[in-house]
């Protein structure tokens, strides 16, 4: 019990170190983050009473267009979809069912040996719920992206994704990925990967809740997945505008999707999420891309490669450029960079 107690204690506190206090302006991109959708409305689903539930949001009026599937997976305790609800928005408003498991019936029940069952449970029943409402979808290109705890429990099922009965991924981003002192859903190795998915991990350089270590391992044993790239954001400062580096930076607040489910990490979240560049032109320009390039071969260099338009991120208001992020690439893997992420 102590444990527990402790790794929601460092959890939560280290929340007040990695604020995201400074909402810029994301209008006119030329990227796939742009705001040029398919669809205008999300619709809310909650099916998320117990642990082994989730919750589903599918774009309003899709008729028989067909629709990407997307598992979202939360941090530790931010089971509520309000803490990502922009991002997931987002995502959906793009043409994507999203499903949210739940996994965690609170901050401390049940343990994190349970985390991954449960997870593959939630996505099972909303594989199931896109049947039942006859939605037009295609399983063959299935996205998965999940922040910190998440990011481990998306790593272990798309690894064994053929074990636990789900269709085969097409792409996983793991956004600072990392499990804190606990193992629970860490396997003893991932060189088993398939490789024709695409893989970004994404870290922040000022991570002090889980860092970088379970990236860096990701980053290395997965060999044979070609197209994968580790990817570090750094912060910037320009006068008064600012982007941090911390492990909160994919959080995006949006109430319309608040569950109702409350508790330190959601109530925090409250005070310190904001959505800024490293959101726009980072996070979600790099998944939507991520996507494209798995599912249609379109928009690959906004996604992987290390080329101007991957580490793009965006510009101040004085039209200066905001520190762009660091991407290592397998080919580039000489001995300097590979005792970087060793």
């Amino acid at each position: 019990m102590y444990k527990i107690i402790n790794f929601v204690f460092f959890f939560c506190c280290a929340l007040i170190l990695t604020a995201q206090e400074h909402a810029m302006n994301a209008s006119d991109f030329d990227y796939p983050a742009s705001f040029d959708y398919r669809f205008e409305e999300v619709i809310f689903e909650d099916h998320g009473e117990t642990e082994e539930g989730f919750y589903f949001f599918t774009p309003k009026n899709s008729g028989d267009q067909q629709l990407g599937v997307v598992v979202f997976m939360h941090g530790y305790g931010a089971y509520n979809p309000m803490v990502y609800g922009k991002w997931i928005a987002h995502i959906v408003k793009k043409g994507n069912v999203v499903i949210f498991p739940r996994y965690q019936k609170n901050l401390i029940s049940p343990g994190t040996g349970k985390f991954v069952g449960n997870a593959v449970l939630g996505i099972k029943s909303g594989l199931e719920c896109i049947k039942e409402q006859g939605l037009n979808v295609r399983t063959e290109h299935m996205g998965y992206v999940g922040h910190s705890y998440g990011g481990v429990i998306n790593a272990h099922i798309v690894a064994k994704y053929d074990i636990f009965e789900l269709p085969r991924p097409a792409t996983l981003m793991c956004c600072s990925p990392g499990t804190g002192p606990f193992n629970g859903g860490i396997l003893d190795d991932y060189s088993a990967m398939h490789e024709d998915l695409k893989m970004l991990l994404m870290v922040s350089v000022n991570d002090r809740i889980v860092g970088d270590k379970f990236a860096k391992r990701l980053f290395r044993e997965t060999k044979n997945v070609k197209d994968r790239n580790y990817i570090i954001q750094y912060p910037d400062r320009n006068g008064a505008e600012a982007i941090y580096a911390g492990h909160n930076e994919s959080y995006a607040l949006d109430k319309t999707f608040d569950s109702g489910e409350q508790n330190i990490t959601t109530r925090r979240s409250l005070r310190i999420a904001s959505t800024d560049w490293v959101d726009y032109a980072g996070y979600w320009k790099l998944f939507d891309a991520l996507m494209d390039c798995a599912t249609n071969g379109i928009n690959c260099n906004y996604a992987l490669g290390n080329t101007p338009e991957q580490r793009f991120l965006g510009t101040w208001s004085d039209g200066k450029p905001v520190k762009t992020l660091e991407i290592l690439t397998p080919a580039i893997l000489n001995h300097e960079v590979g005792a970087a992420v060793e």
